[in-house]
C-alpha cells in the first residue's frame, strides 16, 4: 500500500461487504487499524499471516480470524497470571 495511492484516512472506512480475502489496506479498515499499526504488529511477528495474489499481498478471512483470536488470548493472558497469583498468595495464607 503506497502513500501516493491511498486517501488520508481510508483505513478508518470499514469495506462495504464480507471478504474472502483483504488487501492490507481493507484488513486495517476492517480491524480499525492505521497502516503504521499494521505494519509495526507485523514487523513484532504479531500480524496475521498473508498470502501472496499475483503481485499483491492478501490476508484471507480465515486468517484474520485465526489473528483476532490469537490478539483476544493474548490479552486475555495477564488477567490469567494474574487470577493464578492471587489463588496461590490465598492458598499460602490459608
Amino acid at each position: 500500500m503506497s502513500p501516493k495511492n491511498s486517501k488520508p484516512g481510508a483505513w478508518r472506512t470499514a469495506p462495504m461487504a464480507a471478504a474472502a480475502a483483504f488487501t492490507i489496506e481493507e484488513f486495517c479498515a476492517a480491524h480499525r487499524l492505521s497502516p503504521s499499526t499494521y505494519f509495526k504488529i507485523k514487523a513484532d511477528g504479531l500480524g496475521p499471516r498473508e498470502m501472496l495474489v499475483g503481485s499483491r499481498r492478501m490476508i484471507s478471512a480465515e486468517a484474520a480470524r485465526r489473528w483476532v483470536r490469537q490478539r483476544e488470548a493474548a490479552a486475555r493472558r495477564p488477567e490469567r497470571e494474574a487470577a493464578a497469583k492471587r489463588e496461590a498468595a490465598a492458598a499460602d495464607t490459608a
